[in-house]
């Protein structure tokens, strides 16, 4: 912070405000409504209105008053400010916003600042091949789309961590307010210190009403909301009212106290003056009309102040004259003439509203997250390797030697490398990051807690959809992360991810878009070795989520073990613009592959285990054997070496696979195998017996296309569970070693001597682990201690 704000407005700030927001108000009605006579230089006609009115005025109006006050602001002090839009669909008076200052048309020349451009602005919204209605990514200034709401706050609390300089301002939609992920996400201010961070101002904008009725804040006692807020930490200011241009003085005084407050609470904390306990942050509760300067009545019905100005006040624009001439008067109450000028662009005092340069908000690289992205400094993964001496002789825990990797990326990137994790992290095995970081908590720590306090870095509470959240507004802004949860539970910000999925898909299509650091996402405690937590832990789903996104997104990686892991985390945190979904279990496991074997594994993201198997590739095998997951990549194993014991004259081929994406065709998916790799692992015509972590399905989607594609038999997780060993939750699912070699008989085309008996003693051993778990509920343990042995 640079300067003060100063409270008072004197008459040309407030002439050139209220001007600034007419044209914004002007701008946004005339996206929702126009396609024509875009200055109105004539009278308004019914071929001048879209043949479909889409788009929401209600929460535009009070999204442009903000903006119009943030300008002033930042203008005055220098401060480098982006701007969070929660309730989306106020995509009009954002983009108006970025055209008023001029970067819309700099990213988007066509949309040039004359009247040809404001009626490209206007034709383009919401229809085909334009723009969408919410704040997306095609909006020069947004981090944030809001067409999901629940995400503002996460997504303003990420971006400010490590990011001293920063302000963002949040505008949570009361509609909003009422989503879970919203209602979780207060709780922000717990973990932002004020010395290394920046600063969030939440601005609650209750205007009283969402699509079809009140909202539940918008109701409530006044007091109430306050209580609520002081509750959760906040120093809550308010303005309330629609009167002009009162609501100009009172909120400049309300934004300059809040702005001075944030100033004093980080000039504390950096100058040496704090003692340590949270700040109470300030946050606005904004109160103004649904709709405001909209239609009062129409059709003798109230508009303006209800649910009924939330899209479109006025319907049928093109074949009612009333309604023509009602909208034609709400333009021109605006005064265009005063605000573009001859030529139809903004005229200069409503342009001189905006800051210079980067510190306009619609041009912040704060916004534009991959403008401002280093390099993370990786130590050589090598060393961190588990010494294999040779395939199954060694067991660990994969995951702790990612942990140990990341403590040292902590270390050697103190401001731009973070760990997201609900309250798993020892439990997930990446507790060596606490050798190097606190978890970060700004509320009281007591003599009890270990590893906690205002000054750590590692993020952990009780929220996927804040730690999601988080680690997106992290990433968005150009830093790196990874968000580590238990694998069942990453289906509750599924959402989340399919959303940023989209975010990133869009983004690789504008080339003013920089590449952000990639989403890593670890799923750990997985539904295969949920011992004691049963069947509500056992759930592979976002796998399936992910697999839905487009290729050139999406990315999906089972390493078997630890070695693998280490390659793969190396890869994905070096990249950009990925969804990167990581899969493996947190239990000591047995080890495959060296290091070196394991980089050029990783490499091929597949490849044939000859070890395992008893193929020597001079024919094609009786049957191949294929694996992706680590217990999975167990149970193949053992059904290999039972059946190459059982039946040495039986051709075996094991085939594992590491990256998931390498099963599609290549023009389905850019990791996808050539037609040669792929016959080369898994032949044109042999039976394929597919053990794997997820869902069946998942495998049958990937490999459509694929040379006989039917010939795959793939057996996956599918819902059957319960508390209960890892190996019991292969039998359960059919992936046991003993279904596996069951199926290998089943579907090979040549049988050796001795495969009817080898069966029989599978069906055999199958019924005497069934016996042996009823019957041994107190000896769990034995069972646990399961190996190749069989």
């Amino acid at each position: 912070m640079t300067q003060h704000l100063r409270a008072e407005l004197d008459d040309v700030e407030l002439e050139q405000l209220d001007a600034w927001w007419r044209a914004n108000n002007y701008l946004t009605i005339g996206q929702i409504y126009l396609q024509a006579n875009p200055l109105l230089r004539r009278p308004l006609e019914a071929g001048d209105i879209k043949p479909r009115l889409l788009g929401h005025w209600g929460t535009s109006p009070g999204l442009s008053f903000i903006y119009a006050h943030l300008s002033r602001l930042i203008k005055q002090t220098g401060q480098h400010a982006i701007y969070l839009a929660g309730p989306g669909h106020g995509g009009p008076a954002l983009v108006a916003a970025g055209y008023l200052e001029g970067t819309y048309s700099e990213i988007y020349p066509a949309v040039s600042q004359d009247e040809a451009g404001l009626l490209r602005l206007f034709r383009q919204f919401s229809a085909p091949g334009g723009i969408p209605s919410h704040v997306s990514v095609t909006t020069p200034g947004s981090i944030h789309e809001g067409g999901e709401l629940g995400y503002v706050l996460v997504h303003a609390f990420g971006s400010v961590m490590d990011n001293p300089e920063l302000l963002t301002v949040a505008v949570v939609g009361d509609g909003e307010a009422e989503t879970g992920p919203l209602e979780g996400s207060w709780k922000g201010v717990s973990f932002i210190n004020p010395a290394r961070d920046g600063a969030v101002l939440p601005i609650l904008h209750l205007n009283g009403a969402k699509i079809a009725g009140p909202t539940v804040l918008g109701r409530k006692d006044p007091a109430e909301v306050r209580s609520l807020l002081e509750g959760h930490g906040y120093d809550v200011l308010e303005v309330e009212g629609g009167d002009l241009p009162g609501m100009h003085h009172r909120f400049a005084a309300v934004l300059a106290e809040a702005y001075d407050k944030i100033g004093a609470i980080q000039a504390a904390a950096r100058g040496g003056d704090w003692d340590g306990t949270r700040p109470r942050w300030p946050l606005i509760v904004l109160r103004s009309p649904k709709g405001w300067t909209g239609p009062e009545e129409v059709d003798g019905i109230k508009v303006t102040g209800t649910w009924r100005s939330h899209q479109v006040p006025l319907s049928g624009v093109k074949d009612n004259p009333e309604h023509l001439r009602l909208l034609e008067e709400w333009l021109r109450s605006y005064r265009p003439e005063e605000l573009f000028d001859a030529n139809g662009a903004p005229t200069r005092a409503i342009r001189d509203l905006a800051p210079a340069g980067d510190l306009r908000m619609s041009a912040s690289p704060h916004a534009n997250g991959g403008l401002l992205t280093q390099d993370l400094a990786i130590p050589d993964f090598r060393k961190y390797a588990v010494d294999v001496p040779a395939p199954g002789t060694e067991r660990a825990e994969s995951t702790r030697r990612l942990g140990e990797l990341m403590r040292d990326i902590y270390r050697d990137n103190p401001d731009r490398f973070r760990l997201f994790c609900p309250d798993e992290t020892n439990s997930n095995r990446l507790g060596a990051v606490f050798e190097v970081s606190d978890r970060a908590f700004m509320e009281p720590v007591t003599d009890v807690d270990v590893a906690i306090g205002r000054d750590g870095r590692v993020m952990e509470v009780l929220s996927e959809h804040n730690c999601h959240g988080w680690l997106e507004g992290y990433n968005l802004t150009g830093r790196h992360g990874m968000f580590a949860t238990y694998e069942a539970f990453a289906m509750v910000s599924a959402s989340q991810t399919v959303q940023h999925g989209k975010w990133l898909q869009e983004s690789r299509r504008l080339p003013w878009r920089a590449p952000v650091p990639s989403l890593n996402v670890l799923l750990t405690s997985t539904a295969w070795r949920n011992d004691h937590n049963g069947f509500s832990h056992q759930g592979p789903g976002l796998i399936q989520v992910v697999l839905t996104q487009r290729g050139d997104v999406a990315r999906v990686y089972l390493p078997p073990d630890a070695n693998c892991l280490l390659s793969v985390a190396d890869h994905c945190l070096r990249s950009r613009n990925y969804i990167n979904l990581i899969v493996i279990d947190k239990q000591p496991q047995l080890q495959w592959l060296s290091m070196d074997a394991a980089i050029e594994h990783c490499t091929r993201g597949a490849g044939i285990w000859e070890w395992a198997g008893t193929d020597d590739g001079t024919m094609d095998p009786d049957i191949v054997l294929a694996c992706a997951g680590d217990v999975v990549t167990m149970e193949t194993v053992a059904a290999a070496q039972i059946l190459r014991e059982r039946l040495p004259k039986f051709r075996v081929r094991v085939v594992n696979v590491v990256d998931l994406m390498t099963l599609p065709r290549r023009k389905d998916h850019p990791h996808g195998m050539s037609e040669t790799q792929f016959t080369e692992l898994f032949t044109d015509r042999v039976d394929v017996v597919f053990a794997f972590h997820g869902y069946p399905g998942a495998v049958h989607q990937l490999v459509h296309g694929r040379p006989d594609a039917d010939r795959f038999r793939v057996r996956g997780f599918i819902e059957e569970g319960t508390t209960t060993t890892p190996f019991d939750m292969t039998v359960r699912n059919r992936v046991s070693r003993y279904h596996l070699v069951m199926d290998a008989i089943n579907n090979a085309k040549r049988l050796p001597p001795g495969a009817t008996e080898l069966k029989a003693w599978c069906e055999r051993k199958l019924a005497e682990h069934e016996t042996y778990v009823v019957e041994h509920l107190e000896d769990m343990p034995e069972v646990r201690d399961w190996s190749l042995a069989s």
